[in-house]
């Protein structure tokens, strides 16, 4: 698989967390279409096949990843 290209310094990132899911959605600009690569651990980068960027970042048990890193439940 060729590397992906970085993300453009230019815009903003966008963020949306779903408490119920445990869900962090992260988004370079507006999110958009991208296709999802499946990185293991509960991380999902997007990828936009036409600009050949990563466009955001989706990382699944977040609140859950920081109790495990405090040590608290």
């Amino acid at each position: 698989m060729e590397s992906m290209k970085p993300l453009d310094e230019r815009g903003t990132f966008e963020w949306e967390y779903d408490v119920e899911a445990d869900v962090l959605y992260l988004s370079h600009g507006e999110p958009r279409e991208a296709v999802g690569i499946d990185a293991g651990d509960g991380l999902i980068f997007r990828y936009d096949e036409v600009s050949e960027r990563l466009v955001g970042v989706t990382i699944v048990g977040l609140r859950a990843r920081q109790q495990a890193k405090s040590g608290s439940s």
